[in-house]
Order: structure tokens, then C-alpha cells, then sequence
């Protein structure tokens, strides 16, 4: 069982603060001490010990890189919890909320290393339908009532279409394994075919794909700012990982209809997100179209189908959720601070608020594809992979996109820095915890595209 060693000591900790929860509680700084530990040591286990192996009849897998990808799971839920700990310290709900985030967290680690397709349905639910809870942690917002109901009805409905596409699956071929699908699968079977698509449009409900993407901007809005984060960086790159997976291992006879649905559907999600992210004016609005379009991104290197886009990928998960982050973790501290969070007004933040300031313009730099920032060579490393497998034109039309984004993202650092405000924010105080993480965040975002052994190490787990 020490394969499962991250699942077993995420499952501890979700039974301790319900026992806690039963007594007399304890005080939210100890909650908060105990989870940054907890999640600490869910972040470094996976690199000691047995590696690679299966159990329950091969019903759960692990190797060298599912291991690599719930310790990234755990280092965003990390990161997140210490970038949000002045609205946490204070919530009066908070062994409720860690119980939710900690069953999504554990859900998602038994979908990676799920080799069936019914556990891999059920911890898909397990982690879904405690974040469309956490989207209503804003107890008194009527926005956030609002945004929950939005996620769990698409949520529900898009679990309805991944569902019958198993039924059709299991139907045509007699198998719910996914070791023994590749060898069953038929090109020419209709039925197959059908509930192929079905199979994949659920993923392109959880990831935000147009035309499924709905849903994200209002669910964004309505969040809490950690649930936001949640959303955008860990619950999307975990559905990236196991979709790189199901895609070209367990549907590797469908290859030819996945990169023809690919094509179309990176290039409606980019140009879609990135037109409706010139015109919000809501940052957390502002960061969902924006996160819509990094997943086209995304999908250019799953496109490639090859062990060169899965490390894109996965690398560019990296950059990406430490980028965006960032972004949230300014927001975090200045909405919980003045409540504010338009673009408007942000302008004039520099005059009063440097740091913040310069953190959030690297973290924007960066989801911008700028260079030196991480997010340039993550971009880069996506179009290479993807440019392996696509025609010219199709690059072409990614690289553009590419452009586009260039604007909006620039338009809030020209907000921050250049426009003025009779009535700029005053100099907001920023906690210890968040302060030091928003710093390390922004050295990582400049540094891990300068360090080259990142993406080396990655390309080795794939061999």
C-alpha cells in the first residue's frame, strides 16, 4: 500500500479534522499550521519509496511521472492556501473548507492513477462536487450562490455525457479497462466513434474548452479568490494530466479523429477566450477567459501526441500554475484588503503599492508568453511539440493567437503602472506568509525558464 502513500496520508488528514471538528475544534491558525505541513509532506513523499507498480487487479497504476504530477497537485494546493492566509485565518468555517479541498485533492490523485473506467468516473465526481461547494464559501454573496449552482448543474451535466460515453464504450467493446481498450477498439465502429466523442466532450467541460466554457467566467466571479485558484490551476491541470493519458494510450486507434477534434477546438477556445478577455473589466472575470485560453495552449502540445508534447505539457502546467498564482495571490490580498477588483480600479496601483505592483506585472508577463519569463519558453515549447504533428498554417494561427493575448495582458500592466487615479489604492499591509510566497513565486516565474534541467528531468520520467 505504499504506492498509494499520498492517497492514504490525504485521506488522514481529511479524518482528523472531522474528528476535530466533532470536539471542540481547534483555533484556525492551528488548522492552518497543521494543513501547510500536511500538504508539505504530500508535496516531497512521492520522491521516496516504491515508485512503480499497480494494485487492486491493475485497477490503480503508478510510475515515476503520476507521482511527479500529484506532488505538483499538492504544491498548488500549497501555494494557494498560504497565498490566501489572511481570508483564511479569519473564515469561521475553516475545517469545512479544508475537508471539501482536501476530498478534490484526493479525488484527483485517484484519477491519475486510475486504470479503469469506473474508478476513474467516481473520482472525477469525488472531485468535483466538493469544489461546487467551496464555489459557494462566500456564504453571503449571492453572487457565489450563484456561480455554484452554474458549476454543479454543468458539472452534473457534463459527468451525464462522460457517463453515457462509458455506457457506449463498454457496449461496443466489452471492456472498462483501460490496458485492454486499445487492443478492443475498432476505427470504422460507429458506436465506438459515438461515445468516443461523448467520452471527450466531458473532458472538454472540465477543462473549459469552448464551446463547453460557459460556465467559468461566472463560477470565477462568484469564488472565493482561493477557490478560484483551485479551480483555474489544480483542478484544470489535473484533468490535463490524465487526458494527455486516455487520449494517446487507452484511445490510440482514435488518434486521427482526436487531432482532427483537436484542431478545431484549440483554435475556437483561443480565439473565443482571448476576444472576451479584451472586454472584461473584473479581473477574476479577466483571469477565467485568459485561463480559457492558456487550455488552447495546452491542447497545442497534446495535439502532438508524442513524448515531446507530454513533457510540454506538463511543463508548462508548471509555469502556468505558478504564473497564474501569482496573479491570484495579488488579487487575493488586495480584495481582502479594499474589496476591489476591477481593472479600474488597479490604475495607479504602482504609486502606492510597488511590490504588489511588480509582482502581478511579472505574473501577467509571463502568462503573456514574454520573454525571459517561464512563460515564454513554456509557450515555446508548446508550439514546437504541437508544429511536430500540424500544418503551417494551423501554427501560424496558434501564433497569432499568441499576439492577441499580448494586448489584454499589457492593457492591466498599463492600468497599474501608467493610467492614473484621482483616488488610487493606498498602501495595503501585506502578511508575512503571503508576502514571502508572492516573492518566491515571482523569482520562480523568471527562473524556471532559465533553468534548463526542469524540462530535462521531465522528458526522463517520460523514458
Amino acid at each position: 500500500m505504499i504506492l498509494m502513500r499520498t492517497e492514504l496520508l490525504t485521506t488522514v488528514i481529511i479524518f482528523l479534522l472531522l474528528i476535530c471538528k466533532l470536539g471542540k475544534g481547534l483555533e484556525n491558525t492551528t488548522i492552518l499550521s497543521l494543513i501547510y505541513f500536511s500538504l508539505f509532506i504530500t508535496t516531497i513523499v512521492p520522491f521516496f519509496g516504491e515508485q512503480q507498480g499497480n494494485l487492486f487487479a491493475g485497477m490503480f497504476v503508478t510510475n515515476p511521472m503520476i507521482f511527479f504530477q500529484k506532488s505538483l497537485l499538492s504544491a498548488g494546493t500549497l501555494l494557494i492556501v498560504l497565498l490566501n492566509y489572511d481570508w483564511l485565518k479569519k473564515h469561521a468555517h475553516l475545517s469545512e473548507f479544508f475537508v471539501l479541498i482536501l476530498s478534490a485533492l484526493l479525488g484527483m490523485f485517484l484519477m491519475i492513477s486510475g486504470n479503469n473506467m469506473l474508478i476513474f468516473y467516481l473520482s472525477l465526481e469525488l472531485s468535483a462536487i466538493p469544489i461546487a461547494t467551496l464555489a459557494n464559501f462566500d456564504l453571503y454573496r449571492k453572487r457565489s450562490s450563484e456561480g455554484a449552482m452554474k458549476l454543479i448543474l454543468s458539472s452534473a451535466f457534463s459527468s451525464g455525457i462522460l457517463l453515457f460515453g462509458i455506457s457506449l464504450l463498454y457496449g461496443a467493446t466489452g471492456s472498462i479497462q483501460f490496458a485492454e481498450l486499445p487492443a478492443v477498439l475498432h476505427k470504422g465502429n460507429a458506436l465506438e466513434l459515438i461515445g468516443y466523442i461523448l467520452f471527450f466532450t466531458g473532458f472538454a467541460f472540465k477543462l473549459s474548452v469552448v464551446p463547453f466554457h460557459l460556465w467559468t467566467a461566472d463560477v470565477y466571479e462568484g469564488s472565493p479568490v482561493a477557490v478560484t485558484s483551485f479551480l483555474s490551476v489544480v483542478s484544470k491541470g489535473a484533468v490535463a494530466f490524465i487526458f494527455i493519458t486516455v487520449l494517446y494510450r487507452v484511445f490510440q486507434p482514435m488518434g486521427a479523429v482526436s487531432y482532427q477534434l483537436l484542431v478545431i477546438l484549440i483554435l475556437a477556445t483561443l480565439l473565443i477566450g482571448n476576444l472576451f478577455a479584451l472586454r472584461q473589466e473584473n479581473l477574476k472575470r479577466f483571469l477565467a477567459f485568459s485561463s480559457i485560453a492558456q487550455v488552447g495552449f495546452i491542447l497545442v502540445g497534446v495535439s502532438a501526441g508524442s513524448t515531446q508534447g507530454t513533457t510540454s505539457v506538463v511543463y508548462f502546467i508548471i509555469v502556468y500554475m505558478i504564473s497564474n498564482l501569482t496573479a491570484f495571490g495579488v488579487i487575493s490580498v488586495i480584495t481582502e484588503a479594499t474589496g476591489n477588483e476591477t481593472i479600474k480600479s488597479y490604475r495607479g496601483l504602482y504609486k502606492n503599492n510597488k511590490l504588489l505592483s511588480w509582482v502581478l506585472a511579472i505574473s501577467l508577463f509571463s502568462l503573456a508568453g514574454i520573454p525571459p519569463t517561464a512563460g515564454f519558453f513554456g509557450k515555446l515549447y508548446l508550439i514546437m511539440a504541437g508544429a511536430g504533428a500540424a500544418e503551417i498554417w494551423f501554427i501560424v494561427l496558434v501564433v497569432l493567437n499568441l499576439v492577441v493575448s499580448l494586448y489584454y495582458y499589457l492593457r492591466v500592466v498599463r492600468a497599474v503602472f501608467m493610467d492614473t487615479n484621482e483616488a488610487p489604492l493606498e498602501k495595503i499591509t501585506i502578511s508575512n506568509i503571503p508576502k514571502m510566497v508572492l516573492i518566491f513565486c515571482s523569482a520562480a516565474t523568471i527562473l524556471i525558464g532559465l533553468i534548463g534541467w526542469i524540462y530535462e528531468y521531465i522528458q526522463s520520467l517520460m523514458s
